[in-house]
C-alpha cells in the first residue's frame, strides 16, 4: 500500500492523489510493482526501497547519489498463537533526496500514524527534520513499550505469589525474550544515531542540533531502562527456578518419608507373619498370640520413633515453624 502526503501549512499533512515535489510517500508492505513505480518517479534505487522489507535487515545508513537512507528497528506488538501480546521489532527505512521523503516498512508504524493525524507536527519539505522527529518518536515508543513490559512483569509476579503455574512462567520467558530483542535493536539504532550527526546541517543549525540531542537522550534512556529491566527479569527467573527446584526437593523428601514409614511395618510383618499365630485363627488361644502382639507393638514403636526423628528434620519442621510465625504476626 502506498500513500502520498504533503504539508499544507496545517499541523497534519494532507493526503494527495499522487507524487509531487517535497511530498512524503508512506509505503506499507508494498508490492514489486509499487516499488518499481516509486523508484521511477523519485529516482531512489529500488534496492534502497526494498531494504526494509527484509525482517532480518539490520539498522544501518547508506548514502548513494544524493539519496540518504536510515534503516532503524521499531518496536511492535504482535499476538502469538495463544492470543497473548508479545513485543518484537521490525525494520523501517527513512529515505530522502532532493525530491521527496519515502518511508518503507512491512507493517504500519505508530510514530508515522502520529505524523499523519497531526499529533506530532512534521514538514514533508524538510527531510532532515522529518528524520530526526521520527527517530525521537521511535525512541519514545521504545520507552513506552518498556514501561508496559515492566507493568506486565509485576502483574505476573503478583499472580505467581499466589499460585505458580506454567503459563505465568512462559509469559515471563516471552517478556525476557522481548527485552533481548529490544536491547539488540536499541544498540543498533544508537550506531545509526551516531552516524546521523555527521550529516550536513545537523551540527550547524541549532534547530536540528537540539532535536538531535533529544534523540540521543531518549535513546540512551531507553537503553539503560531496557538493561535494568532485563537484569531484573533475569534475576527473577533464576529465583523462580530455585523455588521450583526447592519445591520439587521438598516433595521428594515427603514421598521418601512416607515410603520409609510404610516400609518398616511391611518389613517386620514379612519376617514374622508366615510363622506366627494370628488372632482369629481357629484353634488358636490368646496366650499363643502373645508374640504377634509383641511384634505389632514393636512395629508401632519403631514407626513412631522414625516418624518423630524425620519430623524434626526437613521439610515438615520448617513448614510448622513458618505457620506458627505467620499466626504470631497476624495476632
Amino acid at each position: 500500500m502506498v500513500k502520498f502526503f504533503a504539508s499544507n501549512g496545517g499541523r497534519a499533512p494532507e493526503q494527495i492523489d499522487g507524487f509531487r515535489p517535497e511530498c512524503w510517500i508512506d509505503m506499507v508492505n508494498p508490492s514489486d510493482d509499487e516499488c518499481d513505480d516509486v523508484s521511477l518517479v523519485t529516482g531512489i534505487p529500488e534496492d534502497m526501497i526494498k531494504a526494509a522489507l527484509d525482517e532480518e535487515e539490520r539498522a544501518r545508513t547508506e548514502f548513494d547519489d544524493g539519496n540518504s537512507m536510515f534503516v532503524v528497528d521499531c518496536p511492535l506488538i504482535e499476538e502469538n498463537d495463544d492470543g497473548v501480546d508479545i513485543y518484537t521489532t521490525l525494520p523501517l527505512a527513512v529515505i530522502y533526496n532532493g525530491k521527496c521523503i519515502v518511508t518503507v516498512c512491512l507493517k504500519g508504524n505508530t510514530v508515522l500514524k502520529d505524523f499523519i493525524t497531526g499529533r506530532e507536527p512534521v514538514r514533508t519539505g524538510n527531510p532532515l527534520h522529518f528524520t530526526l522527529a521520527f527517530l525521537l518518536g521511535n525512541a519514545k515508543r521504545f520507552l513506552y513499550y518498556l514501561k508496559q513490559i515492566d507493568r506486565k512483569t509485576r502483574r505476573i509476579q503478583s499472580e505467581m505469589e499466589k499460585t505458580m503455574r506454567n503459563s505465568e512462567i512462559i509469559q515471563l520467558l516471552d517478556l525476557q525474550n522481548s527485552l533481548v530483542y529490544f536491547s539488540t535493536s536499541l544498540n543498533s539504532n544508537e550506531r545509526v544515531h551516531e552516524k546521523l550527526f555527521k550529516v550536513e546541517g545537523v551540527a550547524t543549525r541549532e534547530e536540528y542540533l537540539d532535536l538531535y540531542e533529544d534523540v540521543i537522550i531518549e535513546s540512551k534512556q531507553a537503553i539503560e531502562t531496557c538493561n535494568i529491566y532485563k537484569n531484573i527479569l533475569s534475576v527473577t527467573m533464576d529465583a523462580y527456578g530455585s523455588v521450583i527446584s526447592n519445591n520439587a526437593n521438598n516433595t521428594m523428601k515427603t514421598l521418601t518419608i512416607i515410603t520409609i514409614l510404610l516400609a518398616v511395618p511391611t518389613m517386620i510383618a514379612g519376617f514374622w507373619g508366615m510363622n506366627m499365630p494370628v488372632p482369629g485363627q481357629s484353634g488358636i488361644k490368646f496366650y499363643e498370640t502373645i508374640w504377634f502382639w509383641l511384634v505389632v507393638g514393636a512395629t508401632v514403636l519403631v514407626t513412631v520413633g522414625i516418624g518423630i526423628f524425620l519430623l524434626k528434620r526437613d521439610p515438615f519442621k520448617r513448614k510448622i515453624k513458618q505457620k506458627k510465625r505467620k499466626k504470631e504476626r497476624k495476632d
